[in-house]
């Protein structure tokens, strides 16, 4: 077991958490980062980003967190791959224990440690992730132009998702296991009215067929809820639109959360319901789920943290 102690612990990494690190550490905080259990968070699932500003050619998401990494890195940022386990926000300095049994003392927190896509958990849908799979039609959406896709769900995430996709696909076919939507009905109309997009109701998916060498989505097979009839329905893409759940379960007791479980902040701030304590991209903000808007939202949190530490009251001693 290791103590280690910080001015500024960032919980989690990904666009979010990086940037936080790179704000601390520039304006002298050496901040220490723990990256959770999924490094560089869920954008390292796509193969190609177009709408991350500075990069004239597409980088995956996979470089763009090795990038970020390294410059936070770069600028003194300590990172630990572990996860976060158990927090107490309850007195300061404020503690957290870790998987591998280390403890962290720390003057001020930021959680960074997002939000994770509900999956099908099939077992031939890890092989396509990123490979004809997503989670994010505006993050992929512009390379399905002129192709074949499908969204799974019946929410208002899937009905937005499919009618984003229509600026781009040649045909959106929506896959729904119930006999009707649950998306809201203004939604449900626009659905309607765009002959762009279908719907294939009480449908589940049983299989994902492609390629493998190198891995590339071909086509999912369907079944049919009330008949158990199958059917095997070309497509250039799938877009699963189940939801989102925060990867907030170590803060409940610790945090104000929403009905969610997203972290609740001050508007227009990253400051918690605990003094001290920050929250920066999807784990409180779940609108846009953008890693342009999560890196903005690090850099909030590592500037609200570096002015609440310069409070004197805020000054504490994370020595033990």
């Amino acid at each position: 077991m290791s103590e280690y102690s910080s001015k500024i612990l960032i919980i989690g990494s990904g666009p979010a958490g990086y940037t936080a690190g790179i704000y601390a550490a520039r304006s002298g905080l050496e901040p220490l980062l723990v990256s959770g259990l999924e490094t560089g968070g869920q954008i390292t699932l796509s193969e190609n980003i177009e709408n991350f500003p500075g990069f004239v050619h597409a980088i995956s998401g996979f470089e763009l967190m090795n990038n970020m990494r390294a410059q936070a890195e770069n600028l003194g940022v300590k990172i630990i791959n572990d996860r976060i386990v158990e927090v107490d926000f309850k007195h300061r300095p404020f503690v957290c224990s870790s998987e591998n049994h280390d403890v962290f003392y720390a003057d001020s927190i930021i959680i960074a440690t997002g939000a994770s896509a509900k999956w099908l958990n099939i077992p031939s849908e890890k092989l396509y992730r990123g490979f004809g799979i997503s989670v994010c039609a505006t993050c992929d959406g512009f390379f399905y132009r002129g192709k074949d896709v499908a969204v799974i769900g019946g929410g208002n995430s899937a009905a937005e998702e499919a009618l984003y996709l229509t600026r781009f696909a040649r045909s959106v076919t929506i896959i729904h296991r119930r006999d009707q939507l649950r998306a809201e009905q203004h939604l449900q109309n626009q659905l309607a009215l765009n002959p762009q997009i279908k719907i294939k109701y009480n449908c589940t998916v049983e299989e994902f067929i492609g390629q493998d060498n190198p891995p590339q989505l071909k086509a999912i097979k369907l079944k049919n809820v009330r008949t158990d009839k199958t059917e095997v329905l070309n497509i250039d893409g799938v877009f699963i639109a189940i939801g989102h759940q925060p990867n907030t379960s170590i803060f409940q007791n610790q945090l104000e959360l929403d009905k969610n479980g997203y972290i609740k902040t001050k508007p227009g701030t990253t400051q918690t319901n605990i003094n001290g304590v920050f929250a920066a991209g999807d784990v409180q903000s779940p609108e846009f789920r953008q890693a342009v808007i999560a890196a903005g939202s690090g850099a909030m949190a590592a500037m609200e943290a570096g002015r609440w530490l310069n409070q004197p009251f805020a000054t504490h001693n994370a020595t033990r």
